[in-house]
């Protein structure tokens, strides 16, 4: 059995994760909604969402349960929403049930004027 590509894993996690664009993100910011980043540390230097909880991809599974319990609203994001997607995905998989990936992930959430720190 051949291993599937990158892309192929996100295109396979997109078809059973909750996806949310970065303007219905904006409507779910609330203290109920947790904003988590799963991009790596330089790219959480440079921006992010204010408020957000900052742990890489390849980190999620062991560190989640640390900041959030598995009916928390968790909105995940990304650069683009492909490594958000794969978070998702294994959160799902872990018994998390109210996630959602940002499409587009943060640059779509500048794009439509989403507030930003750096």
């Amino acid at each position: 059995m051949t291993e599937k590509s990158y892309e192929e894993q996100v295109d396979d996690a997109k078809t059973r994760v909750t996806e949310v664009t970065p303007l219905q993100a904006m409507t779910e910011r609330s203290a109920d909604t947790l904003f988590l980043d799963v991009r790596e540390a330089n790219e959480w230097n440079l921006a992010r969402i204010p408020g957000a909880i900052h742990i890489p991809l390849g980190q999620v599974s062991s560190k989640i349960e640390d900041v959030a319990t598995t009916d928390r609203k968790i909105v995940i994001y990304c650069a683009r929403g492909n490594r958000s997607a794969l978070a998702a995905d294994a959160m799902m998989k872990s018994g998390y049930t109210n996630v959602a990936s940002m499409s587009a992930g943060i640059r779509g959430w500048m794009d439509v004027g989403g507030e930003i720190e750096s």
